[in-house]
């Protein structure tokens, strides 16, 4: 067996968020911070995990690692027939090393007979976990891909869209697959549901209007991206027909977006009503705290507009990634952003990919 290491991306939803679960079109776009996953040859039997940001190393076997992801998939059926916090909570569990075992378990199942060898994995990654920047949907195509090669294993595009899928259903419950499909393609990318299913497309820009954009963290948001959307899907039983009013907003200018990304100049005014447009239907939803509400209202008052990317918060003064826009490319972030960071990122960054021997990212 030969060392392998796949890199891939973060990621952030540009548009769509949310409206993405319930059939809506989503613009998301790779961003470059990265994730490594080196899986080399292990002189012990079993398996070694390395989790270097979160300071995890286990040892285990191949056996207990189908065993678990055996469990967990039972877990999440039964929070599927029954989706509740605690059947969220007890399928995803406490293990630090869940998605990464979980990855290499889904990865095992479709490899039916086959003893895998002895190997040691190590995860190493720039992207602020679990706070809405695709973090989870990396380390299941970086584990996934990582995986495969060593084995010479290859796959088509739909059957690695599925299996990734399903490492992602033990994370979130019931994604809508944007994540994963992103960090896959990178660049710029459309979602949209044709024929039953969300198809993907890649979109290139001809207006500069994303080179407007900042990117802040804001911090890890209080609940997981699960929980948020379980709270949202509890908002559309409440009210049926203003929810698909919401969702309808946020679907038309997402629709708009897009159309501006295709002419060759920037039209700023509509960018700026688009993203405040967008950004309160969120605060409808109720995914953003009130602390991040008052940041983005500051924003709109020196004339610019800004929006939560993902899944955002219920609670707390955390929402993960928050999009800034402003027609002025010289707009200082001010001072009142207190413990918020501004991240030095480019929307639109290479999807994943198996690293040639080498070659390097900046996530050693």
């Amino acid at each position: 067996m030969r060392t392998v290491t796949a890199v891939a991306p973060a990621k952030l939803i540009v548009m769509g968020e949310h409206a993405v679960v319930y059939q809506r079109p989503a613009l998301t776009a790779a961003i470059d911070l990265w994730l490594r996953v080196t899986i080399a040859p292990r002189r012990k039997s079993g398996v070694g995990l390395h989790l270097v940001e979160l300071d995890h190393r286990e040892q285990t076997d191949w056996a207990s690692i189908r065993a678990y992801t055996d469990t967990v998939r039972d877990r999440w059926r039964r929070y599927v027939d029954h989706p509740t916090p605690e059947a969220f909570a007890h399928m995803r569990g406490d293990d630090p090393a869940h998605l990464v075992k979980v990855a290499l378990g889904e990865a095992a199942r479709r490899r039916p007979g086959v003893d895998l060898p002895a190997m040691d994995v190590t995860v190493r990654t720039q992207q602020p976990i679990g706070a809405g920047f695709g973090s989870s949907a990396a380390v299941a195509v970086a584990v996934v891909q990582a995986l495969l090669a060593t084995q010479a294993v290859e796959m088509d595009d739909e059957a690695l869209r599925e299996l990734i899928l399903d490492v992602e259903r033990r994370q979130h419950g019931t994604p809508s697959g944007v994540d994963p499909a992103t960090v896959l393609r990178g660049g710029l990318v459309w979602a949209e549901r044709m024929n039953d299913a969300l198809e993907y497309r890649s979109v290139t820009p001809r207006s500069p209007i994303l080179d407007g954009f900042r990117v802040l963290h804001t911090g890890m948001p209080a609940e997981s991206t699960g929980t948020v959307v379980d709270a949202v899907r509890a908002l559309r039983a409440d009210d049926v027909d203003s929810f698909r009013a919401c969702l309808d907003r946020i679907e038309t200018a997402t629709r708009a977006l897009r159309s501006l990304l295709a002419q060759d100049v920037e039209d700023s005014d509509e960018t700026v009503h688009l993203v405040r447009q967008v950004e309160s239907e969120l605060e409808a939803l109720g995914v953003v705290p009130e602390p991040v509400q008052s940041i983005i209202r500051s924003i709109e008052e020196r004339g610019g507009a800004a929006k939560i990317s993902g899944a955002g918060s219920l609670s707390g003064s955390n929402a993960g990634p928050l999009l800034v826009y402003h027609p002025d490319p010289k707009f200082e972030v001010g001072t009142e952003f207190g413990s918020f960071t501004e991240l030095d990122v480019q929307l639109g960054a290479k999807g994943a990919y198996i690293e040639r021997e080498g070659e390097t990212t900046t996530a050693d």
